[in-house]
């Protein structure tokens, strides 16, 4: 693919970044601050908990067995930050170590207590009554041990293959006198893989009316361990847990087919480098040691733990108790009101463009009916789309498989290398294979990472083409829990726009200039570049300059470099960035003119915004892609403009909204430290997602819904 090559800006000095892995940890620190808030419901605390360790659980598998590979492969030359990996190493594990440490003190000090206190307790199988003891035997005989294999390890058993995050038991036994005694040796270590993927790690157990009991799985199958190992005692008995490197690089041979080596590729995760052992404290020398030989494992990678492992898991544990007063008020989506007065979507469509703004607005109403509607519509020729992150039940891929069963030409471009969704992805891809759907398997060297959707109808005048253009993915599920902003529309100029790239994604064609679209990696990059040097030309002309930029990751250093020139010049420059931030904000000579927000709430802050004052004649634009070397250089990628000034305006007000964000809203410190909530400390208490959802009920004039909510409260 074509791609401009400009003369690039000068990139920082070391000291003027971030360390890229360090500043995802700080801002991971930020969502186990959200567990320790008491001012957010126990069960959301929980959830938070969970989301923590679910984070460190990718870093591990991805972030940190990258810089293993870095070490494994000699390199000592030190990144754009200055640290070399193995010092990098060595911080990553200082900060999870003691994050970890903060982890396990909330939870077993202060929410176990506090769950107890509403009636819902975790039990030691000996703290069991007569009759849960009864149910709990009765489980783990019925529905437990037929799935346990014990794996012995001694001279004629091999050191057993430990399963990426699986919970295993490791037990130390030792012969009883008796009528076996000689023919068992006299000592033996066994690994016992824990089947969670049958049944919850949390069992629910019978207890009295208004009481949540549960125990784990772990211990129920600790408790019965003389059930399976006759002839021995236990002598002693851990749990363990390893994290492996998961992101495999995909060879991509030409003469290969991309689906199967993407399925091979799914395989060999399987068989990844251990990057952490978690541990039960108490777990003996002998046989630390022996993990430790085994696996491989330096002393970076051990991580002890004194009570509960694998926090992940509470996310089941929530999931069963079903008390409302202690989970976050339900906010249900909302209808958009262009199109639920609207008698089809494309006639409501092409009156005016639509700003769809989700969870708040219900994306089962607007993106996933815009593509039942076509699939069904008779005047629909043909749909094209991208799919990056699809679930196993998709509406929307379904709606497309359905399409081609009438006839229509529909293709779909299906990234199979979407991290930990290329089985659904895979599963997909055949399916609508099998359908006569022109499915295209992504680019060799380039992830198609941009969300976008064509619909071409026959109308009376002629044809017309119709587009969705979003900043998250066709996904249902996250559609409920990420915020995201999305475009309907059927302007023509980006209809051509739209045709064109996707021509040149399923035939390598060569498009025409884009009239609307910024395309990575063709002139994204420099677009934005582009536009970061206009608002310094004003500020340098003695104009008002000022940019707001919204997004998940702040990294690239040219974009970096750019925006501290822009400062040290006089623009303005407020960021909103969820997670790693690698610009230093607030230094004076350097970023004194850049405020950087970091937002943190029950939905997952997921848009991507790029606004441009351009003395008086704003430009807007909502975007797939992150400011990152990867989604400006190595993916396919969108920014599109909102041309209309009212739906431009609608998204600059939410900008400034969460830039007033008191209650969720952080400022980031030079150091990747939080300074204080909220850019104003006269600013009175804001929340600003719960604002934005009264704002899209007053827009939707939902009486019923109304009515059906308790007063939202900001704190």
């Amino acid at each position: 693919m074509a791609q401009r090559n400009p003369v690039p800006p000068s990139t920082p000095r070391p000291e003027d970044l971030l360390n890229r892995e360090l500043s995802w940890l700080d801002f991971n620190a930020r969502v186990l601050e959200e567990a320790e808030d008491p001012s957010v419901p126990l069960l959301e605390r929980v959830k938070f908990l969970s989301i923590v360790s679910s984070n460190w659980d990718e870093f591990f598998m991805v972030r940190v067995a990258g810089i293993w590979r870095q070490i494994d492969a000699g390199i000592t030359q030190p990144g754009p930050d200055g640290l070399t990996p193995r010092q990098l190493l060595e911080r990553v594990a200082s900060k999870i170590h003691a994050y970890s440490a903060r982890q396990h003190e909330l939870f077993h000090a202060i929410l176990e207590p506090q769950l107890e206190a509403e009636g819902i307790v975790i039990l030691d199988p000996e703290r069991l009554d007569p009759a849960q003891a009864a149910f709990v035997l009765d489980h783990f005989e019925r529905a437990v041990l037929p799935l346990i294999t014990p794996l012995a390890v001694d001279t004629g058993h091999p050191f057993p293959r430990l399963g990426n995050r699986a919970l295993v038991l490791v037990a130390e036994l030792e012969a009883e006198a008796g009528p076996l005694e000689g023919s068992l040796p006299a000592s033996e270590l066994s690994f016992i893989h824990i089947p969670t993927t049958l049944a919850t790690r949390f069992l629910r157990v019978p207890s009295a009316p208004g009481i949540h009991a549960f125990v784990m799985l772990e211990d129920v199958v600790r408790h019965h361990l003389a059930r399976l190992f006759l002839g021995y005692a236990v002598r002693s008995c851990h749990l363990i847990r390893v994290t492996r490197d998961s992101d495999q690089p995909v060879e991509e041979d030409p003469s290969e087919d991309l689906l199967k080596t993407v399925e091979e590729s799914l395989r060999d995760r399987r068989r990844g480098a251990v990057v952490r052992l978690q541990y039960e404290q108490g777990l003996s020398a002998k046989v630390l040691d022996l993990l430790i030989e085994e696996m491989e494992l330096s002393p970076e990678d051990l991580y002890p733990s004194s009570g509960l492992t694998a926090f992940s898991d509470l996310m089941q544990f929530c999931a069963q108790v079903d008390l409302p007063q202690l989970k976050d008020q339900p906010l249900p989506p909302l209808p958009v009101p262009q199109l639920d007065q609207a008698g089809t979507i494309f006639d409501a469509i092409s009156r005016n463009d639509i700003l769809l703004h989700h969870p708040y607005q219900s994306f089962d109403d607007s993106v996933a009916r815009f593509v039942r509607e076509a699939a069904d519509d008779p005047k629909v020729l043909a749909i094209k789309m991208t799919l990056y992150r699809v679930t196993q039940t998709s509406p929307v891929a379904a709606a497309l498989e359905r399409a081609a069963e009438r006839g229509k030409q529909v293709a779909a471009i299906v990234e199979l290398r979407a991290r930990f969704d290329e089985a659904a992805n895979i599963a997909w891809a055949r399916r609508l294979e099998k359908v006569g759907v022109h499915v295209v398997y992504g680019l060799p060297n380039h992830k198609i990472h941009c969300k976008a959707c064509l619909v071409v109808r026959q109308e009376r005048d002629g044809i017309r083409r119709y587009c969705h253009l979003g900043t998250g993915n066709y996904n249902e599920r996250t559609s409920r829990i990420y915020s995201d902003l999305g475009l309907l529309t059927a302007r023509p100029e980006l209809g051509e726009d739209l045709a064109n790239l996707f021509n040149m994604l399923t035939g390598y064609t060569r498009p025409p200039r884009f009239h609307r679209l910024l395309v990575a990696p063709q002139n994204l990059m420099q677009g934005l570049l582009d536009r970061i040097e206009r608002e310094i030309a004003h500020a340098r002309a003695g104009r008002p300059a000022r940019m707001i930029l919204k997004m998940n990751a702040l990294v690239d250093p040219q974009i970096i470099q750019s925006l501290y020139e822009a400062s040290r010049e006089g623009v303005k420059v407020d960021l909103i960035v969820r997670g790693t931030c690698c610009l230093r904000p607030g230094l004076r000579g350097l970023s004194a003119n850049i405020r950087a927000l970091s937002i943190l709430d029950r939905y997952l802050e997921h848009a991507r915004v790029y606004h441009f004052a351009n003395d008086g004649q704003p430009e807007t634009l909502l975007s797939s892609a992150d400011l990152m070397p990867r989604n400006l250089q190595h993916r396919v990628e969108l920014a599109f403009p909102l041309v209309d000034p009212l739906l431009a305006a609608e998204v600059v007000e939410m900008l400034e909204l969460q830039l007033h964000d008191t209650l969720k809203g952080r400022v980031l410190g030079p150091e990747g430290d939080v300074l204080r909530r909220g850019l104003d400390d006269q600013d009175p208490p804001l929340r600003s997602q719960l604002r934005l959802y009264e704002h899209a009920l007053l827009a939707s004039g939902a009486a019923a819904v109304t009515r059906k909510l308790p007063p939202l409260h900001e704190g």
